[in-house]
């Protein structure tokens, strides 16, 4: 069976693991994933990811608590492949005031909100992170 959306399925494995209180959660390898790891990571919303290249290369994403809860409130995904939603450097949405964060899939990569901001690129508005 394939899968439609990669990415809305990543979300979903990640909100439902801290929904559990899991430690970790393994997710399928992809290059657009694991820029968005490391977007998490350095933005502070999970501990660490580590890349497995066993049969089938994956992603185990360690997810991070505070105060036993998850550090992650709201994880929503924007854009999907029927309806993708795209953004101008004017119209970059934010998060909860600021408070959080929109990843962004830019011609010069995967980004938050404030950072294409910053750069002076728009770009689709892949999800929204508080």
């Amino acid at each position: 069976m394939s899968m439609q959306d990669p990415i809305s399925d990543m979300l979903t494995r990640i909100r439902n693991a801290q929904f559990a209180n899991k430690i970790s959660v393994i997710i399928p390898f992809s290059r657009f994933k694991l820029a968005i790891s490391i977007l998490l990571k350095t933005e502070g919303y999970i501990e660490n990811y580590e890349i497995s290249s066993e049969k089938k290369p994956s992603i185990q994403i360690y997810l991070k608590y505070f105060n036993d809860k998850p550090v992650i409130e709201n994880i929503n995904r924007v854009s999907c492949p029927s309806l993708r939603v795209y953004r101008n450097k004017h119209k970059l949405p934010k998060v909860l005031e600021g408070l959080g964060i929109a990843v962004i899939s830019t011609s010069r990569g995967v980004m938050t909100d404030r950072e294409a901001r910053k750069q002076g690129i728009g770009g689709e508005v892949v999800c929204y992170i508080s």
